[in-house]
């Protein structure tokens, strides 16, 4: 008991911390399998090393963000905030696109060093929803009462869409809906603040349009909403509907062709279809027990691109097969179960909310990444949290780790 309680001290939920040790040097490992192809490729064969190191960074980040108390963190959140976003318009100003995202503005170059800030502006903005929301007396009630979180979240959010980078914008979108709800607002104000942006999708079918549109109207009517907020709520719905097209028209041409892919990858098959076409191919030719480790086919004969980074789900399928595959997701269920935990058991509102903020960004990475990989949502470029390639994406979630940590080392003592 007594090493039991030690590890509890120092780490304060260690099947957390194993468990996303164990993913990420499971990463380091697929990403050397990555690597192993028949056509060399200088940069994906040393990959899993760069990776390894920045394991190693991430790892000392951990400790020294877990010594901090959770009252530092709450004071500081304004800083990081303001950090952050400028760290966001020094990127839009002088910052350079890579690999698939080559046309975008997403990374600064340190030295010999490439960061992406939008995954630590990321933090920084969970920290100051935890510190604006935590100030609230009762849970809002209103749309209005929510201004001040929506208007953190909207700064970032907004640098990072004229990147553009969507993938991240939604990780965003998700880690405020996670805080939100943690934070007590009713899932009616909640299915009313996300309305436009379903408005938004379904606009493309009149149809569907129409008929949400009509729930739309029955719904806010039984809510029993205010006036202004009842008009509010369906005009902007509308409105939504209304400036598709020309949002449509005013994405970039990669990003079109996502969403256009999408619904059929073989409108394109030797163009924009190509990577989820092959992706689908490598996980459905990986069975039940996969091609084996450094085997899969598709990735060694070099037909699965960014199979490193974004799309290195399709060779966990491949090569480990649908039940690897099921084990990493059951992984992933696990970390994020760990997380919710820790949540529901403080009882500091700052710290509740923080925690499970990390939680929605890191489900909405699996989610959408998982999903683009296996054809059930659009490619956004969106990185698998612990096992994609990428060093400034690992650091980030390290530190928010150690932030987790700090405060279920904390929950004995609030």
């Amino acid at each position: 008991m007594s090493l039991i309680r030690r590890l509890r001290s120092t780490f304060g939920d260690p099947p957390l911390v194993l468990l996303v040790v164990g993913m990420s040097l499971f990463g380091v490992a697929m990403i050397y399998s990555a690597g192993q192809v028949d056509t060399p490729n200088a940069v994906v064969e040393r990959a899993w090393r760069m990776q390894l190191a920045w394991l190693g960074i991430s790892l000392v980040a951990l400790f020294i963000v877990m010594r901090l108390q959770v009252r530092w963190l709450e004071w500081i959140a304004p800083i990081a905030y303001v950090l952050g976003v400028g760290a966001l318009v020094v990127t839009l100003a002088i910052g350079t696109g890579a690999g698939t995202a080559a046309s975008t503005k997403s990374w600064l170059n340190v030295g010999p060093i490439r960061v992406q800030p939008s995954q630590f502006a990321n933090l920084a903005t969970i920290l100051m929803l935890g510190r604006v929301m935590s100030r609230w007396s009762e849970a809002p009630r209103s749309l209005l009462a929510l201004w001040k979180p929506l208007l953190v979240v909207a700064v970032p959010m907004l640098l990072v869409m004229a990147q553009p980078d969507l993938g991240t914008a939604m990780v965003f979108g998700g880690m405020m809906l996670a805080t939100l709800f943690w934070g007590g607002v009713p899932i009616g104000i909640l299915f009313f603040l996300v309305s436009p942006l379903v408005a938004l999708f379904l606009s493309f079918q009149v149809k569907l349009f129409a008929i949400y549109m009509l729930v739309l109207i029955g719904f806010v009517y039984l809510y029993r909403l205010r006036l202004w907020e009842s008009v509010l709520i369906v005009f902007s719905s509308l409105a939504a509907g209304t400036v598709a097209l020309p949002l449509w028209n005013s994405l970039e041409p990669y990003q079109r062709a996502r969403f256009v892919v999408f619904r059929d990858p073989y409108v394109d098959p030797s163009g924009r279809g190509y990577q989820l076409i092959q992706s689908r191919i490598a996980i459905g030719s990986g069975g039940l027990f996969g091609k084996g480790f450094t085997a899969g086919p598709q990735k060694r004969l070099a037909f699965l691109p960014e199979q490193h980074t974004d799309f290195i789900f399709a060779v966990i399928g491949e090569e480990l097969g649908f039940i690897g595959a099921m084990l990493v997701v059951v992984v992933f269920a696990a970390i994020l179960w760990r997380l919710a935990r820790v949540a529901e058991r403080t009882t500091d509102p700052f710290a509740g909310i923080v925690v499970f903020g990390i939680f929605g960004a890191w489900f909405t990475h699996i989610l959408v990444n998982i999903g683009m990989t296996a054809g059930v949502m659009p490619i956004t470029g969106i990185p698998l949290p612990f096992i994609s390639y990428g060093g400034s994406f690992l650091l980030a979630t390290f530190l928010a780790l150690g932030m987790a940590q700090r405060v279920a080392s904390e929950q004995g003592r609030i």
